[in-house]
């Protein structure tokens, strides 16, 4: 890693995510952690910055994943409960890196991260994408994050344990644990709008949480400047949430019309995840999935990409997410393919920028090659708005990732 003050790109042909076009002939300066010019032959820089000349090749934003949990070294939750926070957190620490190398300068964990994981990366004790967390998601009894089996009673809710989230009920409970998270820094609050396939017993359709006790989430949250994301599947449990206020809904393959019209009313944003349903039904056994859970894969797999192109249609506003566990994130850049079924490049790319940043409320910040913007920038062999296995393929395509200025991988020299 290089940590150079001032850094100029020149010849760079730079990928505009707003307008979804290549400005060739740039040159960009970064200076620290920021970027603080964008230009032509006007942009200067003194003999000491260290110099890339990137003819030939596109300058663009970093990229953001905002659906990942990177406690989740497992398929297996309910059993990793059990496992040392330590061990769990020397495993994030490998998984950190791996995605920082896929070119994602920016991860949003959305159930299982906390502060202290946050900080390790912002302090660059673990070389990781910037981390926004949202600490543990808030489950009712029997719900997504209740991973007790049917005949366990106790469940242990130490901070220490390595849960995805933790198990409230009653809009009381509901308060006390949102101003809980809120507390230690959470960049947003996740809750259980719906069953899911990785908890042992509840149904995918069934609507979790009642319509007060959301509302008492979303008011904690907005109290502190926050926003709330909603896991959920149904349209049914989506348009309760959205209702609500609940500004994000992660996955959502079981959603019709009328979510989408809801979606649009509130502004909301929409995170499918589609690469995990491909691996748990291909390898989800492998990494540990428990068989009552692979059996419910199939009740999300086949319509999300349906839901995709109806939110895609009607100009939801789509974020790039892919919620894989265990060894399984090494697939992390395959959503990419799979969304190219239904979506244009430009809006794939979009997903992972522009309209991420304005997701986490940070667009002046990040997904933008623009001065004022960190300096988290990729630089690639070809044009990801005309093939997108230049970002697939990072062995073969990807040439340098810098983060907040700083460079963690450099093939051009």
């Amino acid at each position: 890693m290089t940590t150079d003050d001032l850094v100029l790109f020149d010849n760079a042909s730079v990928l505009d995510t707003v307008a979804a076009e290549l400005l060739p002939d740039r040159r960009v300066l970064v200076r620290g952690s920021d970027i603080v010019e964008v230009g032509g032959r006007d942009v200067t820089a003194p003999e000491q910055a260290r110099t890339y000349d990137l003819r030939g090749k596109t300058l663009m934003p970093g990229l953001v994943d905002a659906h990942v949990h990177l406690i989740a070294v497992t398929a297996d939750l309910a059993a990793q409960a059990e496992w040392s926070p330590a061990y769990v957190t020397a495993r994030s620490a490998v998984k950190l890196r791996e995605t920082l190398l896929r070119g994602f300068t920016t991860v949003r964990d959305v159930g299982g991260a906390d502060y202290g994981l946050a900080d390790a990366v912002a302090e660059d004790l673990i070389a990781g994408p910037r981390v926004l967390f949202g600490g543990k998601a808030l489950s009712q009894t029997g719900g997504h994050a209740d991973l007790r089996h049917r005949g366990k009673v106790e469940f242990d809710q130490h901070r220490c344990c390595p849960h995805m989230g933790v198990v409230v009920d009653g809009v009381d409970e509901v308060r006390r644990a949102a101003r809980h998270q809120l507390r230690t820094g959470a960049d947003h609050i996740k809750i259980m709008l719906s069953g899911g396939v990785a908890s042992p017993t509840d149904r995918v359709d069934s609507t979790q949480f009642s319509v007060d006790e959301i509302r008492a989430a979303v008011e904690e949250a907005e109290a502190a400047n926050r926003y709330v994301t909603g896991h959920a599947y149904t349209a049914r449990a989506i348009n309760r949430g959205l209702a609500a206020g609940v500004r994000c809904i992660e996955h959502g393959n079981l959603m019709d019309e009328s979510s989408i019209e809801l979606f649009l009313e509130h502004d909301a944003f929409y995170v499918p995840t589609l690469v995990t349903y491909h691996q748990l039904a291909a390898q989800g056994r492998e990494y540990g999935l428990p068989e009552e859970s692979f059996r419910k894969v199939s009740d999300v797999l086949e319509r999300g990409l349906g839901a995709l192109e109806l939110a895609d249609k009607r100009g939801v506003n789509v974020v790039f997410g892919t919620d894989l566990l265990g060894g399984m994130d090494v697939h992390q850049l395959d959503e990419f393919r799979i969304r190219a079924d239904v979506q244009r490049p430009a809006d794939i790319v979009r997903s992972a920028t522009v309209t991420a940043a304005r997701l986490l409320q940070l667009e002046d910040r990040i997904g933008q090659v623009k001065p004022g913007a960190w300096a988290d920038l990729l630089v690639v062999d070809g044009d990801p708005l005309t093939d997108l296995r230049v970002l697939t393929a990072p062995e073969d395509r990807l040439q340098l990732v810098m983060k907040a200025g700083r460079v963690y991988a450099d093939r051009i020299g």
